[in-house]
C-alpha cells in the first residue's frame, strides 16, 4: 500500500488504531504486565507519516489533552504535569508530526526506506524532547533556578527512553503496515 495513495476509508482506519493507541497507553508511562508505555510520540509521528488532512494533527492534540484533564479530574494523575507549560506539547507534537510528513515523502516500500526514517525518528524525537522536556523544566514553575546545566542530564536520562518506544511503536506499525500490504497486494492475491 502507498501512503501517499491510501484511500479517506484506510486513512480512517488508520486514524481509529491511532486513537485507540492513545487511548489504552496515555497516563501510564512505565511499561509493565498492565502498563504500556506512552504511544503518544508514535501516535503523532504515524499520524504524520498515514493521515493527509492537516486537520488530524489538531484533533489528536484535542484527545491527548481530553484524556490528560480526564485523567486529572478521575484522580489517577496530578497537577505536577499540568502546568503551564503543558502547552510546550504543541510544538513536540508537531515536531513529530511533521517528521512523519517528511518520512512519507521519502518512503518506499524498499528496505533502504529505513535510513530515512531512523533519521525522521531521532530528529522528530530530540526537537519534541526538548520542547516538551525543555518546555516543562524551564516554565513549568516546578524546578528552582532552572538552568541549561541543570537540563542537560535531564536529556540524557529521559531522552533514550522516549526514542526507545518511539522507535518500538513505528516498528510495530511497520510490521502492520507490511502485512497489510502483502494481503493487498494484487501481484500477490493473482499468483495463488
Amino acid at each position: 500500500m502507498a501512503i501517499s495513495r491510501m484511500s479517506n476509508a484506510s486513512q480512517f482506519a488508520v486514524a481509529a488504531l491511532l486513537a485507540v493507541a492513545m487511548l489504552v497507553t496515555r497516563g501510564t508511562h512505565f511499561a509493565s504486565i498492565d502498563a504500556l508505555p506512552s504511544a503518544s510520540w508514535a501516535v503523532f509521528f504515524l499520524a504524520g507519516v498515514y493521515l493527509r488532512p492537516l486537520w488530524g494533527f489538531a484533533a489528536f492534540f484535542a484527545l491527548a489533552s481530553l484524556i490528560d484533564f480526564s485523567l486529572l479530574e478521575a484522580g489517577r494523575i496530578t497537577q505536577w504535569c499540568l502546568s503551564p507549560a503543558y502547552w510546550a506539547l504543541v510544538p513536540a507534537y508537531g515536531s513529530l508530526w511533521f517528521a512523519g510528513r517528511v518520512y512519507a515523502n521519502c518512503h518506499r516500500n524498499e528496505l533502504s526506506t529505513l535510513l530515512p526514517l531512523g533519521l525522521c525518528l531521532i530528529a522528530g524525537a530530540c526537537v519534541a524532547y526538548m520542547c516538551s522536556g525543555g518546555g516543562f523544566y524551564f516554565f513549568s514553575g516546578r524546578y528552582a533556578d532552572p538552568s541549561i546545566a541543570g537540563f542537560l542530564p535531564r536529556i540524557a536520562q529521559y531522552l533514550s527512553p522516549h526514542i526507545g518506544y518511539l522507535a518500538m511503536y513505528v516498528a510495530v506499525a511497520g510490521v502492520m503496515h507490511m502485512g497489510v500490504r502483502e494481503l493487498t497486494n494484487p501481484r500477490v492475491a493473482t499468483s495463488r
